[in-house]
């Protein structure tokens, strides 16, 4: 199954005002990164969020929520919120901005 063009289109319109954000396929789908680190993305029809290790085990409590494990392993502080979590523009960018605030706080990559 290819990845969802149209909350790939989402994700590209929201964060299109951030200084730092490239693209990039991976996971078979697309990642959004910020200064070269992985943001957020696009598995299939579901959202992956990188939002740390302690957000990651408060947002795994939340529905339609769950351990982002697209390769056979786990990746904490990761976490897959299914389609009907992000049915709107806003559950969409409550996911992006707490990936942000993850994010920024990791050394830029080259």
């Amino acid at each position: 199954m290819a990845y969802d063009e149209t909350l790939a289109g989402r994700i590209r319109d929201a964060i299109a005002s951030h200084v730092g954000t490239t693209e990039k396929k991976m996971f078979g789908g697309v990642v959004f990164l910020l200064n070269g680190n992985i943001l957020v993305g696009v598995w299939k029809d579901s959202l992956i969020a990188r939002v740390g290790p302690v957000a990651g085990e408060k947002a795994l409590k939340k529905p339609h929520v769950r351990v982002m494990d697209v390769t056979g392993k786990p990746m904490k502080g990761w976490v897959l919120i299914e389609p009907i979590g992000i049915e709107d523009d806003v559950q969409l960018a409550s996911w992006i901005k707490l990936s942000m605030k993850f994010v920024e706080t990791l050394p830029a990559k080259a």
